[in-house]
């Protein structure tokens, strides 16, 4: 009787002892989910937002376990190329991550981003929570009101997140010049200009 009161003391202890970090964790960081089209655009655009202490890029929404760029890129797994953002919500909020986001995709345009089409390269929130859903789709409709145009831009619960192939993390700044001669030809910041002007 004294071995089992003794382990599950032992198994209590462990058991707080796990909980704390993790709600000590949670005060200090969240996660977000955004597709924008290209994800080397999108994890650069949300880089340069103080409050953000990590991005990576990958797929979600699909079917496919361990999907690869060839296979997301080529249509028909379902899943979304899209961008996991770790932020400190002490310093920046879920809504403002939101606000900051939409000025960076053409947020009239469901059928894809710029130059990159199809499925895979649709616009969408995922949303973890109801207040997130709530936040996701007053600041989509602020924009239609903005605008004064339909937005397209999903709302999506928030689904298993398969980070991309190690060549696409960071890409912007492993290969710069690759990267903005990609971000020009797509006509990404041309679009955007037509789009928001200085609405932004």
């Amino acid at each position: 009787m004294r071995k089992i009161v003794t382990l599950i003391a032992l198994l209590t202890a462990a058991c707080s002892a796990d909980e704390a970090p993790a709600q000590a964790r949670a005060g200090e960081r969240a996660a977000a989910v955004f597709a924008g089209g290209c994800f080397w655009c999108t994890e650069a655009d949300f880089d340069k937002i103080p409050g953000v202490l990590s991005t990576t890029s990958g797929y979600t929404g699909g079917r496919v376990s361990n999907p690869t760029y060839k296979q997301v890129s080529a249509g028909g797994t379902g899943h979304i190329e899209a961008v996991r953002v770790v932020y400190d919500p002490k310093r920046v909020s879920y809504a403002e991550l939101v606000r900051r986001f939409l000025p960076t995709i053409d947020v009239t345009d469901g059928g894809g981003q710029f130059c990159d089409r199809g499925e895979s390269y649709r616009p969408a929130l995922f949303v973890a929570s109801p207040e997130q859903r709530r936040t996701a789709q007053v600041a989509l409709k602020s924009a239609g009101q903005r605008l004064n145009k339909r937005i397209a831009v999903a709302v999506l619960p928030t689904a298993r997140f398969w980070a991309a192939e190690g060549y696409h993390q960071d890409y912007y700044k492993k290969n710069p010049v690759r990267y903005k001669f990609y971000r020009f030809n797509c006509g990404r910041d041309g679009r955007l200009k037509q789009v928001w002007g200085d609405k932004k």
